[in-house]
């Protein structure tokens, strides 16, 4: 069995949903509190998935999996997910939940989060493995959370500069950004953004040649250091940059630092930027992925655009 389709979650599968959230649950050692999800019938899952959705994985029309949505403010929360433990291992947990990340980028969330108890050190480790992070802890409850990629598509240089000004007011001291993408894409243009967003002092260049700029603040925030990666050669020139003595006070930029720099922080923004073929557009694509405990709790925001 490798087939395996996701599929959006109608009523018309609501037995299904029912069915497998009881194998799933059931086969489960009995925990104290004990969970609700026994408590799950056609009725309330059919109301579930008329308000807000849910998934369902089928293989060869046999259902194997399933998890209700909950839509909160600007996150979606994953809500019974299950599968049949006749069909563990095989994947499916896996797939259903990069759907579900797939269909909150699509509705605009820009985080994913969840309740796993922490009896269940597999579950736990499942959610780590994903890339999530304990936000926070109610009792046995963890509750886990993931902030999810921004993908944007950027039209002027100015455009560019405005997102990474909007970005600043985000930034606090001790955050690490990761600059990747094309040459001359604009990497720099986006920092500069960052500087004028946390008002600090100097201009801000390219840095290649220095390999390190410090811009200190003009009104008491974070200062900002600027690091150029492209010369460096691995992470141990990175080290001797002592880049250590300034990331607890400071937010750190490292262009070209893909493959370098994540290990500065666990928690981080990575961004990338590219350009088309075309040398006389101006427009750039841009991706932001957070990661890390940090910006799982909060997520990232960017809506200087939609004032376009």
């Amino acid at each position: 069995m490798t087939d395996l389709h996701v599929v959006d979650a109608t009523q018309d599968h609501v037995d299904d949903i029912v069915n497998v959230i009881h194998h799933a649950f059931s086969a489960r050692r009995v925990l104290d509190p004990p969970s609700t999800q026994l408590s799950e019938n056609a009725a309330t899952v059919g109301a579930a998935i008329a308000e807000h959705g849910g998934l369902l994985v089928l293989s060869d029309g046999v259902p194997l999996g399933a998890m209700l949505f909950e839509q909160d403010g600007d996150v979606l929360h994953l809500r019974r997910v299950s599968v049949d433990p006749r069909y563990q291992t095989r994947g499916v947990a896996s797939a259903m939940v990069g759907c579900a990340e797939e269909v909150a980028v699509r509705r605009g969330f820009n985080r994913v989060n969840l309740i796993a108890r922490v009896e269940l050190p597999d579950t736990v480790e499942f959610w780590r493995r994903r890339g999530y992070s304990v936000v926070d802890r109610q009792a046995h409850n963890l509750i886990y959370a993931k902030a999810l990629p921004i993908e944007l598509t950027v039209p002027t240089a100015d455009d560019m500069q405005a997102i990474g000004e909007e970005l600043a007011g985000q930034l606090h001291a001790g955050d690490v950004l990761v600059l990747s993408g094309d040459l001359g894409a604009g990497k720099t243009t986006f920092t500069q953004g960052l500087g004028v967003g946390l008002k600090v002092r100097g201009a801000i260049t390219s840095p290649t040649f220095v390999i390190s700029r410090v811009h200190p603040s003009l009104g008491g925030g974070p200062a900002l250091v600027h690091v150029d990666a492209y010369r460096i050669g691995g992470f141990a020139e990175l080290d001797d940059l002592d880049l250590d003595a300034s990331l607890e006070d400071a937010v750190t930029v490292v262009e070209w630092g893909h493959g370098l720099a994540e290990a500065l922080a666990p928690d981080r923004l990575d961004i990338v930027v590219t350009r088309g073929d075309d040398d006389t557009d101006e427009t750039r694509a841009l991706r932001i992925t957070p990661v890390g405990p940090r910006w799982a709790a909060s997520g990232v925001r960017v809506s200087v655009l939609e004032k376009n």
